[in-house]
């Protein structure tokens, strides 16, 4: 132990932890006030404590700036800094601009503090160079846990394994054509109940605590019980896991929920897998072993509506499931058809009514602004969520991502800007049919809409007045679609695929 100028005691750590999404960078995020603890870092973080590695955690999720991290680096004086980010949440699969700056800044100081530097996650994956150059060192390519393991003994002198044999880690050379070189890309675990459960004791729970229930009046936590998404939607970003998939146990992920309800007595759990339950009878099998230990707590998730059959319905109402949020995209057939999304239409308002039946918030993701859709798409898409009355919607604009099908189709027509500033951009980055202005408009317009009428069906507030404020609305409808002709795009981007049909994929085994 030595001391700092700051008259603190300073303790040599192994590794410093970080992630580098500050909820204040983000406008939306912070409106929201629904903050999650970095899931994939607390699973390093227990990773390296099985290797027998002392940690520490910089969380920036709810940091009022990045002079928390320095007075970190200043009290552990690690020798690895690792900006770890946590795989699991979907803000960082958007590759955020300000998350990247912010993962910059903070892997100079790191270095500049004498230690070594390891970056992993989405935007890592898929731009390592831009790392590299603002002091990263080792880049973990795909799933890091087994990687970041092997590569901390390594750089510690645990291990004889050479640099070169570890799969998966990237290091930069300016001769290589990409900027880097990556000896083997890494192979991700298959029986995901090898990994130790996330380290929730490096968490500040009470920092949670309060933020949720000054916000929302609960509190929530996060977990995971798939690795990965096996379906094609080709404007999905997967830099981690690709088109592969791993489900843990139902026995697993609920000791977990029990223990969970134990230490940290939450409200509420959102399981952040990209899909959750792929198969009706993995969810009925972890509904008996919640009942079996009394783990219960009521819990949201992430699916589609096609696997949303009357078995896995009645398995997530008894493990406790409140709020189920589908993928339902458009209201046409023709752009899910276009996005290889591989649902129906009619699976919308039977999933919706089988949730609603159980008790369940059936909740819907609606995308805008692929290509080749048009006004009259999307007002199938705007009457397909008044005559299904889902009890949320999130809306978004098409948004290529490097690595996806998408991307590559429209690569050629993007423009400067690469990626959104923070998750309420909502900015186009190709020529959709409609310029940006149209979109956002778009996107005020139709939460409106849904308000009024789950108000008016639900008989809160004066009816004549909200029938009044209904024809107001629909006055702005009207003048959207007068406008349409002025928001359009003079050169919209069309695509055309340039690969096989896909097929569902097969999901009788609990991995792939």
């Amino acid at each position: 132990m030595e001391w700092g100028w700051s008259g603190k005691a300073l303790f040599m750590t192994d590794v410093l932890l970080a992630h580098a999404f500050f909820i204040k960078n983000d406008p939306k995020q912070l409106e929201k006030m629904k903050p999650y603890p970095p899931l994939g870092t607390l699973y390093a973080a227990s990773i390296l404590r099985e290797r027998g590695f002392s940690v520490a955690l910089f969380d920036a999720m709810l940091s009022e700036g990045e002079e928390e991290f320095l007075n970190l680096l200043e009290e552990h004086r690690p020798s690895l800094v690792a900006i770890y980010e946590d795989q699991f949440n979907f803000l960082n699969k958007m590759c955020l601009g300000r998350t990247r700056q912010a993962a910059g800044r903070m892997s100079r100081a790191a270095q500049q503090a004498g230690a070594t530097v390891i970056a992993a996650g989405s935007d890592i994956s898929d731009h390592p160079e831009a790392y590299f150059s603002n002091g990263v060192q080792y880049a973990l390519i795909g799933e890091p846990d087994h990687s970041f393991g092997q590569l901390v003994e390594h750089l510690l002198g645990n291990s004889q394994l050479p640099l070169n044999s570890i799969a998966g880690v990237a290091v930069a050379d300016r001769e290589a054509p990409a900027g880097y070189r990556l000896a083997s890309t890494a192979e991700p675990e298959r029986r995901p109940d090898a990994f130790p459960f996330p380290a929730w004791d490096l968490v500040d729970a009470e920092r949670y605590r309060r933020a949720w229930t000054e916000a929302h009046g609960y509190f929530s936590v996060n977990m995971v019980s798939t690795r990965g998404c096996p379906f094609h939607c080709n404007w999905c970003a997967k830099p981690i896991w690709g088109q592969r998939y791993a489900m843990r146990s139902p026995a697993d992920v609920a000791r977990e929920m029990a223990l969970v309800k134990k230490i940290i007595q939450p409200d509420h759990i959102w399981f952040a897998d990209d899909i959750f339950g792929l198969q009706p009878r993995w969810v009925a099998e972890f509904a008996r072993q919640v009942e079996t230990l009394d783990a219960s707590i009521p819990f949201m998730i992430q699916s589609r509506v096609d696997l949303m059959t009357e078995k896995a319905v009645e398995g997530l109402s008894r493990a406790g499931c409140v709020e189920v949020w589908m993928g339902v995209e458009s209201g046409s057939q023709k752009i899910l058809d276009a996005m290889d999304k591989g649902t129906k239409l009619p699976k919308v308002p039977l999933a919706r009514e089988r949730l609603r039946k159980a008790g369940i918030k059936a909740c819907f993701f609606i995308q805008f602004g692929y290509p080749g859709e048009t006004f009259q798409d999307i007002m199938k898409t705007v009457q397909m969520v008044r005559d299904t009355m889902p009890d949320d919607i999130g809306i978004s604009v098409s948004y290529p991502l490097p690595g996806t099908k998408f991307y590559q189709m429209v690569q050629a027509q993007l423009g400067k800007k690469k990626h959104w500033k923070d998750s309420n951009d909502l900015a186009m980055m190709f020529q959709g049919t409609y310029q940006t202005p149209f979109y956002r408009k778009l996107h005020r317009l139709l939460h409106r809409d849904l308000e009024l009428r789950q108000r008016l069906q639900a008989g809160a507030g004066n009816g004549d007045g909200l029938l009044a404020e209904l024809d107001r609305l629909n006055h702005h409808w009207f003048e959207l679609g007068q406008m349409e002709n002025q928001y359009r795009s003079a050169d919209p981007t069309s695509i055309e695929k340039n690969y096989a049909p896909v097929q569902r994929p097969d999901l009788s085994k609990r991995w792939n």
